[in-house]
């Protein structure tokens, strides 16, 4: 975490929500056995989810902030160029597929609208099925200059019903995570800069 930069996100009362990245993920061949066609329409629906049923994944009550805007554009087109073949895997070693540098290092290589001086995106590391878990990274950016504020991964179960759903709900525990517990950790890490 920038700590300085958090303070200065701390104090903002919107954030541009850019979306899910699925860019550098990975899926187990297990559960996954789809088409092209059926990745993409997974991958727009989970974002189209955060959009559509903003009080269950609900990112303005999980990071504080009054206002939110929405921008997908830069997101949408990396997930388009996913192929199917380039995601799937036999085993994912989910702890340990990412580092923090290189996560850091992807995202701020990544431009972003400059909208608002802040951008939050999910970047999905794993959905490995034969453990049952997804491995999601929370990044916040500073749009002017790229610099990554925060930069964390999550590891969560899915439930539910359907690929669609039984995804989602690890998206829902993320921002649940977030809204009980880690906003709280985050702000007492930077409360001596306050």
């Amino acid at each position: 975490m920038n700590e300085q930069l958090f303070v200065d996100f701390l104090q903002v009362r919107d954030i541009l929500w850019v979306g899910i990245n699925f860019s550098k993920a990975k899926f187990t061949r297990e559960g996954f056995n789809i088409s092209q066609e059926i990745l993409q329409h997974y991958l727009h629906e989970w974002n189209m989810l955060i959009l559509n049923d903003q009080k269950k994944y609900d990112i303005r009550m999980s990071f504080r902030k009054p206002m939110m805007q929405y921008d997908l554009s830069v997101v949408t087109k990396l997930n388009k160029s996913l192929k199917i073949n380039d995601i799937l895997a036999k085993n994912i070693r989910v702890n340990d597929v990412l580092t923090d540098e290189q996560m850091c290092e992807l995202a701020s290589s990544l431009a972003l609208p400059k909208s608002l001086p802040f951008a939050l995106s999910f970047w999905v590391e794993s959905f490995d099925t034969k453990v049952k878990t997804a491995s999601i990274w929370v990044v916040i950016t500073k749009t002017e200059t790229q610099e990554v504020v925060l930069c964390e991964k999550f590891l969560k179960s899915p439930a539910g019903f359907g690929t669609r759903n039984y995804w989602a709900r690890t998206f829902y525990n993320v921002f649940y995570d977030i809204q009980s517990q880690a906003f709280l950790r985050w702000e007492n890490m930077v409360g001596k800069t306050l």
